[in-house]
C-alpha cells in the first residue's frame, strides 16, 4: 500500500493543554508539526507530569507568535496543509478580579457578565494581509470577543491565503452557568463568519465538553462529577443541558480529544460541527488506524 504523503500541521497554542497533545499526536504519524505560541517551547511541568521534554518534543518547531499579531506568524503558514486554533480564554480579567479579590464584586462582575465588549479594534476580515488585531477595549483587556472570536478569524483567513486547505477551530460544547453568555457566543459566531467567508477551506469545529487528565489532578475529581451529570441528563433525555450547557457534557480526555483532531485532519471527509459522540469517534477510528 502506498505511504499517504507527509502533512505539514501549524496550530496555534501548540504548548497549551490540548494543544501540546495534538502536537503529539501528529508526530506519531509523522507530520511536520509547528507550534506557534508567545512563548515557544512549553514549561512541561504545566502541560505533562515531567519537568523534562518528552521524546516527541525533537521532532516539533517551537515557533514564537502573538496570536493577535498575524504577521508575526504567517511565516509559519507557508506550506502548510492544515493549520488549527487551540486558543482561547475561560474567564476574562473582570471575572478574575473578582475572584482574587483584586476588583470589587459589583463592578467586576457587571463589566464581566456584560452583554457585550469590543474584540479587536476593527472587522478583522477588513484587515490587510498580516494586518495586526488591536485590542478595542480601552484598558487593552483581552476579551472573548478577541480572543476566543477574531483571532480565531484571522488565522483562518491567513491560512486561507497562504494555501491551507483546513482550518480546525477548537470551540467548545456549550456555556456554563458560572460563566458569562459571551464565552459560548463568540465562539459559535467564530464558527459561522470561517464557515461563511472562507470557502476554500474544509473547516472542522471541535465542541468538546471539559477535558481531563491524569497530569492535572485537578481535572480529575471535576470530570468525575461532570460524568455523573452527563449520565443523568442522557437518561433525561438531554433535557438538562438548556439549563446547565457543559456541565452535564460527557468529560473527554485530552489525548482522545488530540486523536480526533488530528484524525479529522487527515480523513477528508470530515468537515462542519463535530460533538462529543463524533469526537469519540474519530478517536476510536484514530486509535484502530495503530493497530494496522
Amino acid at each position: 500500500m502506498a505511504q499517504a504523503a507527509k502533512k505539514r500541521l501549524v496550530i496555534a497554542g501548540g504548548n497549551g493543554f490540548l494543544g501540546s497533545r495534538i502536537c503529539k499526536s501528529a508526530v506519531a504519524r509523522g507530520w511536520d508539526v509547528i507550534s506557534i505560541s508567545r512563548s515557544g517551547e512549553p514549561r512541561w511541568s504545566s502541560v505533562t507530569s515531567e519537568p523534562s521534554p518528552p521524546s516527541w518534543s525533537k521532532s516539533v518547531t517551537w515557533a514564537k507568535g502573538d496570536i493577535v499579531k498575524p504577521a508575526t506568524y504567517t511565516s509559519h503558514l507557508k506550506g502548510a496543509d492544515a493549520v488549527v486554533h487551540t486558543m482561547g480564554i475561560l474567564l476574562e480579567a473582570d471575572y478574575k478580579g473578582v475572584i482574587s479579590g483584586k476588583e470589587s464584586v459589583v463592578s467586576g462582575l457587571s463589566r464581566a457578565f456584560s452583554s457585550s465588549k469590543a474584540g479587536s479594534t476593527k472587522n478583522p476580515l477588513e484587515r490587510k494581509p498580516g494586518g495586526e488585531l488591536g485590542k478595542g477595549e480601552k484598558d487593552g483587556q483581552i476579551t472573548y470577543e478577541l480572543m476566543n472570536r477574531d483571532s480565531a478569524i484571522a488565522l483562518a483567513q491567513e491560512a486561507e491565503r497562504e494555501g491551507a486547505s483546513t482550518f480546525v477551530y477548537i470551540s467548545a460544547a456549550a456555556g456554563a452557568p458560572m460563566l458569562p453568555t459571551r464565552y459560548i457566543t463568540t465562539k459559535r459566531e467564530a464558527e459561522t463568519t470561517i464557515a461563511s467567508n472562507m470557502t476554500k477551506l474544509r473547516s472542522i469545529f471541535i465542541r468538546p465538553g471539559f477535558l481531563y487528565d491524569s497530569s492535572r489532578k485537578f481535572t480529575l475529581p471535576i470530570a468525575a462529577s461532570g460524568m455523573v451529570g452527563s449520565t443523568f441528563n442522557s437518561l433525561v433525555g438531554g433535557s438538562l443541558t438548556r439549563i446547565f450547557g457543559a456541565a452535564v457534557e460527557k468529560p473527554l480526555k485530552a489525548d482522545l480529544v488530540a486523536d480526533a483532531v488530528v484524525e479529522s485532519i487527515a480523513d477528508g471527509s470530515t468537515r462542519g460541527v463535530i460533538d462529543t459522540p463524533l469526537i469519540e469517534a474519530l478517536a476510536a477510528k484514530a486509535w484502530r488506524r495503530t493497530m494496522l
